[in-house]
């Protein structure tokens, strides 16, 4: 049930089926020279309500804007601060409890560091509030497997790389451009910098020319199988 196309009616009816939730979360971000910048969410979206036709469970809205760090110095990128991004899922979770949601699947095709944490202190926070609500906060890697990495063929393949653009092919191929050269930048860790793209120009992080639809195909059914097993676990 995807929450934005139903009405209040039908959430109601919903509710005697399924207490359970999947909130999908992304970014607005550089993905290179090839990718739309709504790759996280465009993905984590699709997938979330690919799921929802196959077992009963409610889809909210996106939670579009996200907490990004290395991609903040390219153009286009819209990153919120962290504080923000908590306080939007704690209003966001608090709105669909009232009526009746207890399970909470926080979804996010956007995997940065701060961001994930920000989505773990608003479940941290919420779970204290209320005892009888049960949370899962996942990445994509959290609904990975052996099956899914048989299908990646780069090392350390990480943003814009294969797996979003496969992902992307899949979903959306009419939004990938050119599929540009590999990149693995370099940063001078453990030192952090104010200008990451002195150190990453292309915005790209693995090899998007060994993506391909019909690996993203596979990826998203895995992803989606995944998910599922998720929704049934939390649910029971």
């Amino acid at each position: 049930m995807i929450i934005e196309q139903i009405t209040t009616l039908d959430f109601s009816e919903g509710l005697k089926k399924t207490q359970t939730v999947i909130v999908p979360l992304g970014a607005i971000e550089e993905h290179g020279p090839h990718l739309p910048m709504n790759t996280d969410i465009l993905h984590a979206y699709e997938i979330a309500k690919k799921a929802a036709e196959k077992l009963t469970v409610f889809v909210a809205p996106p939670i579009n804007f996200g907490v990004c760090r290395s991609t903040a110095d390219f153009p286009g990128t819209i990153t919120i601060r962290s504080s923000t991004l908590v306080a939007i899922v704690l209003d966001v979770v608090e709105a669909l409890y009232n009526p009746g949601i207890r399970n909470f699947i926080l979804y996010s095709g956007h995997a940065g560091m701060n961001h994930v944490a920000a989505m773990l202190d608003a479940a941290d926070q919420i779970m204290k509030r209320y005892d009888d609500a049960k949370f899962s906060v996942i990445t994509d890697l959290e609904l990975t497997d052996a099956e899914f990495f048989k299908l990646v063929e780069t090392p350390a393949d990480s943003h814009a790389g294969e797996i979003e653009t496969s992902l992307i092919l899949s979903l959306a191929p009419e939004l990938v451009g050119e599929l540009p050269e590999p990149d693995f930048p370099k940063f001078p860790k453990p030192l952090l910098v104010k200008d990451t793209r002195k150190y990453w120009k292309s915005g790209v992080w693995g090899d998007p020319k060994k993506a391909s639809k019909e690996k993203g195909d596979k990826m998203v059914n895995i992803l989606v199988k995944n998910l599922i097993g998720l929704v049934e676990e939390i649910s029971r």
